[in-house]
């Protein structure tokens, strides 16, 4: 979500009563043929990743005397799945230890901190999604190319999808029956405009059309990015948890 974003239902920004004449407008998944790069948005060719082993401690500085700004969980509260982050620096402190700078889930939006590389794995992805707020669709890079593109909607001027660099905090299987459905990619990213929705935090998520509809193309949701059960299902196959967004 540059210029361009990088959400689920009880608990993300996106559970919205649909209307009874609420219908999915679109269900197939076109991509843009070619698929074009978005305007003044670079997007790194490999990603390295931070595979939490153990709930670690987030310092303000890659020290252990300095300020400890929360704690991160080893495991995401949906689903379960090992905690993956994006990492943004390296430092090594006193001793040889290594810190790794990484971004986090959550608010403040778009912040960053230090852990302790001790409790964690690293790995890379080349995966990356752009969120193209104005012309209004989903970008899928690989490898620093982009190789799908998906008509989408987006929040409403008034309830507007954050603008940041985030990342997938969680792929989430949907019953038929959810808002949403048939499937979420949860971010880290969380709503400007709604502390907490629905008993939720606000999390922001690219999920399905399924028993919430709209018009792809158009500026309704609550913040959430919605697309057509095809470009979900196509997502969820090559999407994990730390892909950039």
């Amino acid at each position: 979500i540059m210029t361009a974003l990088t959400l689920f239902a009880a608990t993300t920004a996106c559970a919205a009563t649909a209307s009874p004449a609420s219908v999915v407008t679109q269900t197939a998944a076109p991509a843009t043929a070619p698929t074009t790069p978005v305007k003044g948005v670079r997007v790194a060719a490999r990603q390295e990743l931070a595979v939490l082993r153990t709930s670690e401690p987030v310092m303000s500085q890659p020290l252990h005397s300095s300020t400890q700004l929360g704690i991160v969980a080893a495991v995401r509260p949906i689903t379960g799945e090992q905690t993956v982050l994006p990492v943004i620096g390296r430092r090594t402190g006193a001793g040889g230890s290594g810190w790794l700078e990484v971004r986090l889930p959550g608010r403040p939006n778009g912040h960053t901190g230090w852990i302790s590389q001790v409790g964690t794995t690293t790995s890379v992805t080349a995966w990356h999604i752009v969120v193209d707020i104005a012309r209004r669709r989903v970008i899928v890079y690989d490898n620093g190319q982009p190789v799908r593109g998906f008509p989408a909607i987006v929040g409403a001027p008034s309830t507007p999808t954050p603008l940041g660099q985030y990342f997938v905090e969680e792929v989430v299987a949907l019953p038929a029956q959810a808002v949403g459905a048939p499937d979420a990619l949860a971010l880290s990213a969380r709503s400007n405009v709604y502390q907490e929705f629905d008993g939720g935090p606000g999390q922001v998520a690219i999920h399905g059309l399924a028993n919430i509809g709209g018009t792809l193309g158009t500026a309704v949701s609550h913040g959430c990015v919605r697309l057509a059960a095809g470009a979900m299902q196509w997502l969820v196959l090559r999407i994990s948890p730390g892909v950039p967004v």
